[in-house]
């Protein structure tokens, strides 16, 4: 009987990572869309008389006012899921991205494509708190590492191939439109998948409650919370979860710019369109393996490994940034730039991924890992918002090589932040042993 209701376990946990997983890939596609069909939008707004210049801040902004939408949703919609469930959340994210993505390719000029991407964006919001909120309930707090490193990797997986899928679309003759509704289809077909097979907990299905962390601010509740203070004080209140707010600031930033301008930056160098599309997906597949490797160390290291594999990545990813800055200087093969891209999502986005997961189940619990996922990476994305409008009128201004330095620069600084975060975890861990 206990054999049984071991493997009837490990078949819900293993359905809601394959469907959880899928879902969110599919929002990437409702995402990525925009950064590989912007060359296709420059050279569309060109034929109406706007300079190539000025069609990237058109861009840029349209990109920074969705960041700044989604950051709000993350900020003040997210700990409804606390509220009413995860899955509601969820499937919500999924479903905004598929309808709004729909709108923007039946648009025909700049107005209907920020309302659009707006609302794409704003539904969009929810969907990983959602994530987060059912995976609180479905695992025990010793598998977080890997288990949100796997889900992690969705997006990642749905950004590459959403890259590679609509590089070989482009360059088949489908337009920018094309792109759009082909993501759309993606994403309802997630849709359908997670209406039919995602559940709420897995003691719906007649198992043992999940084990939240022992040091979560929340002790074992799984409660509505009663209240909105009694959600975020405990949070607020936290030096260790404001650093984490500030990571996620700085490594947002970083993040978006390379998914926002990726294709734009690989075409300036002289690479087509289509070439561009398909390359700029070494940036979120490098970070597949960046995030698996980081998940699988950080339970392995205890709970003060996430803080140290976070300085170190970026500190890492500072000196790749000043690196590529400098090959961009010089007369360096055209490859190079391309490697060390690569080396970035590497550094970065491993650590990333502690942020929105691992740590905001570590600070929430079960009972308020929804809002604890959805302050940090709703301040995160508002740094995103900078990687925008502001990398724009950056490129523009100085060129390609003062964007790398800014990032370098950010990218240092959020490592002195991780240090101080493992001063903090460190003594904090001590304390509860003693």
């Amino acid at each position: 009987m206990a054999a049984a209701r071991d493997r009837s376990l490990r078949y819900g946990q293993a359905r809601t990572i394959l469907v959880l997983f899928g879902g969110y890939a599919a929002c990437y596609y409702c995402r990525t869309d925009l950064s590989v069909a912007t060359p296709l939008l420059v050279e569309e707004l060109g034929t109406h008389g706007i300079s190539h210049s000025e069609a990237l801040v058109r861009i840029g902004t349209l990109s920074s006012l969705g960041v700044l939408a989604y950051a709000l949703g993350k900020l003040f919609l997210t700990g409804l899921g606390d509220y009413w469930g995860g899955r509601r959340n969820f499937l919500i994210g999924v479903g905004g991205a598929m309808v709004f993505t729909l709108i923007f390719a039946a648009g025909g000029a700049l107005p209907v494509f920020t309302l659009a991407w707006i609302g794409n964006r704003l539904t969009q919001s929810i969907g990983w708190a959602g994530l987060i909120k059912v995976s609180s309930r479905w695992f025990d707090y010793s598998s977080y590492g890997s288990i949100i490193g796997i889900l992690s990797i969705s997006y990642l997986v749905g950004d590459a191939l959403a890259r590679q899928q609509m590089g070989m679309l482009i360059e088949h003759g489908y337009g920018w439109r094309g792109l759009f509704g082909f993501a759309a289809i993606v994403a309802g077909a997630m849709l359908l998948a997670n209406l039919l097979w995602l559940r709420e907990s897995r003691v719906a299905e007649g198992h043992a409650a999940a084990m939240p962390n022992p040091l979560n601010l929340f002790a074992d509740a799984d409660s509505r919370p009663a209240s909105v203070g009694a959600l975020l004080l405990p949070l607020l209140r936290s030096r260790a979860f404001v650093l984490v707010c500030v990571l996620s600031f700085a490594c947002t930033i970083v993040r978006e710019t390379f998914n926002t301008w990726t294709p734009e930056y690989l075409h300036h160098l002289g690479y087509s369109m289509s070439h561009s599309a398909t390359l700029s997906a070494i940036f979120p597949a490098v970070g597949v393996v960046s995030v698996l490797v980081a998940g699988w160390l950080s339970d392995r290291l205890g709970l003060n490994g996430r803080s140290l594999l976070m300085f170190l990545g970026l500190g890492a990813a500072a000196a790749a940034l000043l690196a590529l800055m400098v090959l961009r200087s010089t007369s360096s093969p055209l490859l190079l730039p391309v490697a060390l891209i690569g080396v970035v999502a590497f550094c970065l986005l491993g650590p990333y991924s502690y942020l929105g997961g691992a740590f905001a189940l570590d600070f929430g619990g079960k009972q308020a890992s929804a809002a604890s996922s959805g302050i940090i990476d709703g301040i995160g994305y508002l740094g995103g918002v900078l990687a925008g409008y502001g990398v724009a009128r950056l490129s523009v201004a100085v060129g390609w090589d003062g964007v790398f330095l800014a990032l370098a620069a950010v990218s240092a600084l959020a490592a002195v932040c991780a240090g101080a975060l493992h001063v903090l975890n460190t003594r904090a861990a001590r304390s509860a042993h003693a």
